[in-house]
C-alpha cells in the first residue's frame, strides 16, 4: 500500500498523465459537438499538459511541492483554448495546496482537488455545469469523501466518481444531449487522472511524444522573420532556464544587463526559476550575465541565419557570412500597443493596415498559447497592450497573460475576425489606454459575423440533417444555413445576418474558395442588396471559404 506522494512518485504520475491524455487527444477531438473543423480540446489539452511533462522530464525534484509549482507554472504558460485554461487553472490550485510540502496524503491530495476545482471555477466568468468544471468539482467531492489512506485506492475512487459524472454531461447540456457525447473537456480531465493511477505501480515513466500535434503558431515579429537572411539583426535565438540560487533574488538586474543586447526579449521572473528567450548577437553575454543569478538547463541556441539559408536552399548564405553584427538596441517602449491572433496572410495584412502592431498566427484549430501571446506582447514593447483574440477559444489564453507580465493588459472579447477588424478600426488617437478598450469593446457590439465552413461527419441539430461534406454557415455560434453549394450556403447566412437597415457587407475570402467562387458571390449579394455596400477582400484564412460581417 502507498500511503504518501513523494517527489519522484508525483513526477511519474504527471508523466504518465501527458501519456495517457495524448495519446487519446483524438479520441476527445472527435467528441465535438458541432461537426464543424474546430475539435482540438484533446490537442489543447495535450499541448497544455505536455508543456509540464518537458518541463520537469529531465529535472530531479526533492519535494512534491517543487513538481506541482513547476507542473502550475508551465500549464499556465503553455495553456491553449479554454480546455487548456482550465486545466492550468486546475493544477494551479493544486500547487497552492501542496506548496512546501515535502510528501503528501490523501487527505492533503484531496484538499488539492478541492482548491482546484475552486479555482478553476473562479477563472471562468459564467460557469457552465456539464462541463469539464463538473467533472473536476464531483471528482474533488469525492476526494473529500474518501476514507482511507491508500492513495491508489484514492484515485480509483475519484476516477469511479468523475467517470460517472463525465456520462451525466451527455443528459446536463442541451448540445451534447443533441450530439450524443460526453464533454471534451472532462473526458480529457479523466485521460488525466487515470494517467496518475497508472503511476501507482512504481514503474518509472518514460514521455512519449505527442503525435499528430499541431504545429504551434508564433508570434509574426516583423519584419525580421519576413525578410533576408542578411537583414536578421540578431543571429542567434537563446533560450534557457535558470534555476535561481536565491528564490528571492530578482531579473530585474539580468533584464536590463541584456536588454540592448538583442530584441524579442522574453524574462518570466517566476519564483524559484527565470525562463529567458532572446534574439542576440552575443549569446555568450547573455549566458554570462545569466549565470549570475542561478544554475542554467535546458540552454538552446540557434543560428537564425542558417536556418533561414536552409529554408530558401541557401541562397542567402553568402550575405549571412558577409553580414555584420547589428548593434543598435532594442526597440523603445512606448505607451500602447496592439496585438491580434489572425490566420491567413490577406487579414494579417489587413489588421496591418488598421495599425495592429504585432500579429500570432493562430485561430480556429490552431489556438495560440498563453506564452505564444505573452511572446507577442514582449516584442510590441508596450507599457499597455491591448490583445484582439478574434475567437472565443482564446479569450481565456489571453486573459491568463497579465499574470506572466508587469505589462498591463486589455483583452477586447472579440470572438471573430470580422469583431476584431471593428475594434481595430475603434482606435482614436489622444485615448487612454482604457478608454480606447472601452470603445473597442463597444465596437465590437456592433458588428454581425458569420462564416462558411464544412461538416466533418454526419449529425442531426435543432432540426436540421447535416451530411458530412455539407457547407455550413455558422452565425452567433449557430449553425445558421445548411447546403450542397458553396455560394447559396452562403447566400443563405447573409440573409440570416442582414436587414433592411444593413449599409456594409463585407466578405473574406478564405484560401479553399475559388476567386471564380468569390467573383459569383459578390454578384449575387450586390444584386440581392443594392442599398448596401458589398466589399470583398482576399483573407487567405484557413478553415473557412467565407468570413462575413454586416453593418
Amino acid at each position: 500500500m502507498i500511503d504518501r506522494i513523494d517527489a519522484a512518485l508525483f513526477k511519474n504520475m504527471v508523466l504518465s498523465a501527458a501519456n495517457r491524455l495524448c495519446a487519446n487527444k483524438d479520441t476527445v477531438d472527435a467528441l465535438n459537438v458541432f461537426p464543424v473543423p474546430d475539435g482540438d480540446t484533446g490537442t489543447n489539452m495535450g499541448l497544455t499538459f505536455m508543456n509540464a511533462a518537458k518541463e520537469i522530464e529531465n529535472n530531479d525534484y526533492a519535494t512534491v511541492s517543487e513538481v506541482a509549482s513547476a507542473v502550475a507554472k508551465a500549464t499556465l504558460r503553455g495553456a491553449r483554448g479554454n480546455s487548456g485554461v482550465i486545466l492550468s487553472q486546475i493544477f494551479r490550485g493544486v500547487s497552492k495546496v501542496l506548496k512546501g510540502m515535502d510528501t503528501v496524503s490523501v487527505p492533503d491530495m484531496a484538499s488539492a482537488l478541492k482548491e482546484g476545482s475552486d479555482t478553476a471555477y473562479s477563472a471562468v466568468m459564467k460557469p457552465t455545469e456539464g462541463t469539464i468544471l463538473t467533472v473536476i468539482r464531483k471528482c474533488a467531492q469525492a476526494a473529500q469523501e474518501f476514507e482511507g489512506e491508500d492513495v491508489a485506492a484514492f484515485w480509483d475512487a475519484v476516477i469511479a466518481k468523475g467517470n460517472r459524472t463525465l456520462a451525466k454531461t451527455t443528459q446536463m447540456l442541451p448540445q451534447l444531449q443533441q450530439a450524443g457525447v460526453v464533454d471534451a473537456g472532462g473526458q480529457g480531465l479523466m485521460f488525466v487522472f487515470e494517467g496518475f493511477a497508472q503511476a501507482m505501480d512504481g514503474k518509472e515513466v518514460t514521455l512519449l511524444p505527442m503525435s499528430g500535434a499541431k504545429a504551434a503558431p508564433k508570434a509574426d515579429e516583423s519584419p525580421q522573420q519576413q525578410t533576408k537572411a542578411e537583414e536578421i539583426r540578431y543571429a542567434y535565438c537563446t533560450e534557457f532556464i535558470i534555476n535561481k540560487a536565491d528564490p528571492a533574488a530578482s531579473a530585474d538586474a539580468l533584464r536590463a544587463a541584456i536588454s540592448p543586447k538583442g530584441d524579442c526579449m522574453l524574462i518570466i521572473d517566476e519564483e524559484d526559476i527565470v525562463k529567458v528567450h532572446i534574439h542576440t548577437n552575443n549569446p555568450g553575454y547573455v549566458l554570462e550575465q545569466a549565470v549570475k543569478l542561478g544554475e542554467m538547463v535546458n540552454i538552446k541556441i540557434d543560428n537564425m541565419r542558417l536556418q533561414h539559408s536552409s529554408l530558401t536552399g541557401g541562397a542567402d548564405e553568402a550575405h549571412a557570412q558577409d553580414a555584420e553584427p547589428a548593434q543598435a538596441p532594442a526597440k523603445p517602449e512606448k505607451q500602447l500597443a496592439t496585438i491580434a491572433v489572425v490566420a491567413g496572410d490577406g487579414l494579417a495584412n489587413t489588421f496591418r493596415e488598421l495599425g495592429v502592431d504585432e500579429i500570432i498566427q493562430g485561430g480556429q484549430t490552431m489556438n495560440p498559447s498563453t506564452e505564444d501571446i505573452l511572446a507577442a506582447a514582449n516584442a510590441a514593447n508596450a507599457e499597455n497592450v491591448i490583445i484582439l483574440p478574434n475567437n472565443k477559444n482564446i479569450i481565456l489564453s489571453a486573459e491568463q497573460v497579465q499574470y506572466l507580465t508587469e505589462r498591463k493588459i486589455f483583452v477586447v472579447p472579440s470572438r471573430s475576425i470580422p469583431e476584431g477588424i471593428a475594434a481595430a478600426m475603434a482606435y482614436a488617437p489622444g485615448l487612454s489606454p482604457e478608454e480606447l478598450f472601452g470603445a473597442m469593446k463597444e465596437a465590437v457590439s456592433t458588428v454581425k459575423s458569420g462564416s462558411v465552413t464544412f461538416a466533418v461527419r454526419d449529425t442531426s441539430i435543432d432540426g436540421m440533417d447535416i451530411a458530412k461534406g455539407n457547407y455550413l454557415g455558422l452565425a452567433g455560434g449557430k449553425i445558421a444555413a445548411v447546403g450542397e453549394s458553396l455560394n447559396d450556403t452562403a447566400a443563405k447566412l447573409v440573409a440570416e445576418l442582414a436587414d433592411e437597415d444593413s449599409e456594409v457587407i463585407s466578405v473574406y475570402r478564405g484560401s479553399d474558395a475559388a476567386e471564380s467562387d468569390g467573383a459569383a458571390l459578390e454578384e449575387i449579394l450586390t444584386e440581392a442588396y443594392p442599398d448596401a455596400d458589398v466589399l470583398f477582400y482576399d483573407g487567405g484564412q484557413p478553415v473557412y471559404y467565407y468570413i462575413i460581417s454586416v453593418e
